[in-house]
């Protein structure tokens, strides 16, 4: 049915543990933050909104909590690199050494080896975000694609049926980023922009087998991230209540950033590991096929941009093979039937 194995993801992210909690840490972090910003907006704009009478209070501590929240995302925005360079490609780092049953070094923290080996890759966070925010433009223009063929798929129902199949659709082409990640550390290719070309056009010549994995995977995180919401929406309500002025409304954002918290957090990289399996075991002995790559070049400007940079690329120090490392593995041991 699809091309993972739930029990082996389970047992490979227990080996990353230390990650798992730095995430936890990172993400709830964040999540709490929202919550104070969003408190402290809420009480000053609860304490101004009294200056045009009582009935003001509930009105300002509205949206005092709502400029927190705006203030709260606006940070995020600016943090959104070092998620990116810190948190995901190098928790990524070490799952692909697991991935292909290779021990961690002794001696050295997982969060500190992933850093490490993302650096080796990529030299800088700059190339990384660059190649990250091309690599999104790719996926966004093959997400338009995906959405017009569901507009003429022949299934019998009403259209939010159909509604419905092209929204999980989008979604699971989110993985795709980070399947290109782990394909550019895998590789241990001195040109990261090269090794992203490739393994978008080796994910595009297997779409359909790597949209059924997708498909399972996204379904599995958003039905345990919304029974995950429900669960925030008590101590929500609990916190909200504690609040000045009548924000009932805020009990749901709360709960969304926690349950968003969660998600990012540990379910992801639960989804992710189930992908990078089904992934690499699909492409696994096969070339980048001409025929997609000239597919891909008409379909955006921007995976021309990502090839040109493979061109452009001069190999620095850091970034270089390490020739004592041993060789990513032809094939993947261990069961991938889940």
């Amino acid at each position: 049915m699809w091309d993972f194995s739930l029990g082996r993801a389970f047992g490979m992210l227990l080996k990353t543990m230390p990650y798992l909690v730095f995430r936890a840490m990172v993400y709830f972090g964040i999540a709490l933050g929202y919550v104070l910003l969003s408190g402290i907006g809420a009480g000053i704009g609860y304490g101004i909104g009294g200056l045009g009478g009582a009935d003001g209070h509930a009105g300002g501590a509205l949206l005092g909590a709502l400029i927190g929240f705006g203030v709260g995302s606006g940070i995020m925005f600016f943090l959104r690199e070092y998620l990116l360079y810190v948190v995901k490609a190098g928790h990524i780092a070490v799952l692909v050494e697991l991935l292909d049953g290779r021990p961690l070094p002794d001696g050295k923290g997982q969060v500190a080896y992933g850093a490490s080996v993302v650096k080796e890759r990529f030299v800088q966070s700059s190339v990384l975000f660059a190649l990250d925010r091309l690599l999104k433009g790719v996926i966004r223009m093959m997400t338009r694609v995906i959405e017009g063929i569901a507009n003429f798929l022949p299934i019998p129902g009403t259209q939010a049926i159909v509604g419905l199949i092209r929204g999980m659709l989008k979604l699971s082409v989110g993985f795709l980023d980070e399947l290109i990640l782990a394909h550019a550390i895998r590789s241990k290719s001195d040109n990261p922009w090269q090794s992203s070309a490739d393994a978008l056009v080796l994910y595009g010549q297997n779409g359909k087998a790597m949209m059924k994995n997708a498909f399972f995977a996204t379904l599995l995180m958003y039905v345990v991230s919304a029974l995950l919401f429900a669960v925030f929406l008590v101590p929500a309500g609990l916190l909200v209540w504690m609040l000045p002025g009548q924000l009932s409304a805020l009990t749901m954002i709360i709960a969304l950033v926690f349950a968003w918290a969660a998600k990012a957090a540990l379910l992801e990289p639960l989804a992710l590991v189930c992908m990078m399996q089904a992934y690499f075991k699909v492409i696994d002995g096969q070339q980048p096929d001409p025929v997609w790559d000239q597919r891909l070049t008409k379909m955006t400007g921007k995976f021309g941009k990502i090839k040109q940079q493979a061109i452009d690329w001069v190999p620095q120090p850091s970034a270089a093979t390490d020739s004592t490392a041993s060789p990513a593995p032809a094939t993947l041991s261990g069961s991938s039937e889940g």
